[in-house]
């Protein structure tokens, strides 16, 4: 949290003179593939094992928390301990549990084994973000953090392939070799497990040091610039409606952020597609997140071409009417006879580069709008904890709403849970000149 780091005594950040191509790629990576495995690799797990969508999203979606939370603790990490230090810790830690997950699968008692694990999991990869990203801003200067930052996203993104590709093609690949799904997911999870060992040896070999610990003396003087920064985030100019903003913008997204992968994977009987693992991980995984990063960077061009207040709307309709998607692909579906997988692959790649592209106007309103003051870091971090905490009722409520209503019903409410969306965009306020 840089505006806290201000008040040290050491607080002139020298940057490290180790080279950031050693470790920025290897760092981001490992950033990825354990909040991969949370959100998206656990839940296709918990699908191929027979649990039902609504007790996948409501046992999963709470785990998310974790990263929401991160503000909270990060100002105490430097207290006793380097960045390195945790950095390195966390992913043997994340190592470990993924090893525990995988020795649990046998259990009759797993699921809830593995929730616990999950939650681990969770805090841990949220310590390991924290410490990446101090990492890279104490040890990169302003020019290297410019020229290695679509490396970071890239690298970033690397990971998710690994555990939503690898992971689950692993576990697919060895179910079609006739491997039974329990054990196909032992092997699956021991191998991330080890990733993330080899990812800790490497970093203990060229992560560079960093900022030194905070000495105890200065420790109450950045927990005071902590509450002083939330206090100044509070008595902005129109706070509240920039948080509606904030909350609201991605109310139907939410939906299906963890649904309509279950959607993807679920039998054709109960009205889903019925993709096989090594299908899924193809698309779900690898175009998914290409097509994820294309539509990213269209729409921070679209939006710094024409400023974000004349294109905000746009971006939100880019965002939501892709959703009609997987209405076409759930009434395709709901006689029991799937479309074809080029067409299934086509309607994915449509609403995700709908999202990506839609999604910027989220970031950059955060950005330009909140952050803007005395802790512009700090309250650009209280501002996306706050988006990703509102994600969590709506995806906890997915599964059960789709149990309930089935695929084709369910899709058509996401499209009318996209209209405050929609409202929030043409209402914002936007206190700051662009």
């Amino acid at each position: 949290m840089p505006d806290a780091a201000a008040l040290h005594s050491s607080s002139v950040v020298r940057p490290s003179r180790s080279r950031p191509g050693t470790w920025v790629p290897t760092a981001y990576l490992a950033e990825g593939i354990p909040y991969a495995m949370v959100i998206w690799c656990a839940g296709t797990m918990f699908k191929d094992m027979g649990h039902s969508d609504g007790e996948i999203t409501l046992a999963t979606a709470t785990v998310g928390i974790a990263w929401s939370l991160k503000p909270l603790w990060a100002i105490f990490l430097d207290i006793y301990r380097t960045k390195r230090f945790f950095v390195i810790a966390m992913e043997l830690l994340i190592a470990v549990v993924l090893g525990g997950i995988a020795l649990a699968l046998p259990l009759p008692n797993y699921f809830q084994i593995v929730i616990v694990g999950l939650w681990v999991l969770a805090f841990a990869s949220a310590t390991q973000d924290i410490c990446v990203d101090g990492l890279y801003i104490t040890s990169l200067d302003l020019h290297q953090q410019s020229r290695w930052m679509g490396v970071q996203g890239m690298c970033w993104n690397v990971g998710r392939i690994f555990a939503t590709a690898v992971v689950v093609g692993v576990a697919g690949t060895l179910q079609r070799g006739g491997t039974d799904p329990t054990e196909a997911w032992m092997y699956a999870m021991a191998m991330a497990g080890v990733a993330m060992v080899m990812l800790a040896i490497y970093h203990r070999l060229v992560l560079p040091i960093g900022v030194p610990a905070v000495r105890t003396a200065e420790t109450r003087a950045v927990i005071e610039t902590f509450v002083d920064a939330v206090r100044a985030f509070f008595r902005k100019d129109a706070i509240w409606g920039m948080l509606l903003f904030v909350f609201l913008y991605r109310a139907g997204e939410g939906f299906l952020l963890v649904e309509a992968p279950l959607f993807l994977q679920a039998p054709v009987a109960e009205g889903g597609l019925g993709l096989a693992l090594a299908q899924k991980s193809m698309l779900d995984g690898t175009v998914s997140t290409l097509v994820s990063v294309i539509g990213g960077l269209l729409g921070g061009a679209f939006a710094a071409r024409y400023g974000l207040r004349k294109v905000l709307i746009v971006l939100a309709l880019a965002m939501n009417v892709p959703h009609v998607c997987f209405v076409v692909l759930s009434q395709l579906a709901a006689d029991g006879n799937p479309p074809p997988l080029w067409s299934i692959y086509v309607l994915v790649s449509i609403e995700k580069l709908g999202y990506s592209f839609g999604f910027i106007g989220n970031m950059l309103y955060m950005m330009q709008q909140i952050a803007p003051g005395a802790y512009k870091m700090t309250h650009y971090a209280f501002s996306t904890a706050l988006m990703n905490l509102v994600l969590v009722p709506t995806q906890m409520a997915s599964g059960p709403l789709a149990d309930w209503l089935g695929y084709r019903s369910f899709f058509v409410f996401v499209m009318i849970a996209s209209i405050p969306s929609l409202w929030v965009a043409w209402r914002a306020p936007f206190p700051h000149r662009e």
